[in-house]
């Protein structure tokens, strides 16, 4: 090999090293709910992104209060999560710069089929709820601030219940292993319908009480800022932000279904 050609060699695999750095490095870390995880929306979803973009996106699935404590730590370069109130804080607080709608479903609760309490001709999600809390009935709760939880918490208060005692289990989990616990114990709990459509172990559950306002269940968006943690992955992140709410992205939500069933409704504003 010749003095011309060796530099010719070493340049091309200094550039091929290069591009493969670059390509390396074209992802984003995603901090988001298991709901959206465990329904397997990003399966569907992703490489639809990914090709247009040439952006890959790996998703941390928890719950909606631990991913805001990821993002204000600056461990992922974006959000998406189902906690309206939170997020407009979080956004407020500084850790993010703006916060669009993308898509929403809605909270369901389920039950074993003998209804013990009774819920099943409830005629809103406070008298299902008081009618578990009075017959002590047993209800798995997440019990692990996600969005979820946080849900089922206000809608306890605005039953005016203090849940607590035996029947009342937190379990500290996600909605999948929540739903398999109460399958196995036979309780009631709170879970957003698409984890609920997906999940193939239901046993003896039953969907239950369905259709109050109270439980629609929105999720967000977030931008986060660039002044606050510099080193995150902004542009890239920017780029899912916008894509999430763009036609094509709206699309690729609205085309996700379960068993024939759609599971998230896009609504970007």
């Amino acid at each position: 090999m010749n003095k011309t050609t060796a530099l010719i060699t070493a340049g091309t695999l200094g550039l091929t090293f290069s591009a493969t750095l670059m390509a390396a490095d074209d992802y984003i870390t995603l901090a988001s709910t298991t709901s959206t995880e465990n329904s397997g929306l990003f399966d569907a979803i992703i490489p639809a992104f990914s090709e247009e973009t040439g952006v890959d996106v790996r998703v941390v699935a928890v719950g909606t209060g631990q991913a805001f404590e990821i993002g204000r730590r600056g461990d992922a370069d974006s959000l998406l999560v189902h906690d309206t109130a939170g997020e407009e804080q979080f956004v407020a607080d500084g850790y993010a710069t703006e916060r669009l709608n993308v898509m929403y479903n809605d909270f369901v609760i389920v039950g074993p089929s003998d209804d013990p309490a009774g819920i099943h001709d409830s005629e809103t999600v406070i008298d299902a709820m008081q009618r578990i809390a009075e017959s002590e009935s047993p209800f798995a709760s997440r019990g692990d601030d996600s969005g979820t939880n946080r849900a089922e918490l206000r809608l306890w208060e605005d039953a005016g219940v203090t849940p607590q005692g035996e029947w009342y289990r937190e379990l500290g989990s996600g909605m999948g292993p929540t739903l398999n616990t109460a399958a196995g114990m036979d309780a009631y709990t709170f879970t957003d319908r698409a984890t609920w459509v997906a999940f193939d172990n239901p046993q003896d559950l039953t969907l239950l009480f369905e259709g109050d306002e109270a439980l629609f269940n929105q999720y967000g968006s977030l931008l986060l800022s660039a002044e606050r943690h510099p080193h995150l992955k902004h542009d890239l992140a920017a780029q899912w932000h916008e894509w999430l709410v763009s036609d094509k992205g709206q699309q690729a939500i609205a085309d996700f279904e379960v068993d024939g069933q759609q599971l998230f409704f896009p609504n970007a504003e």
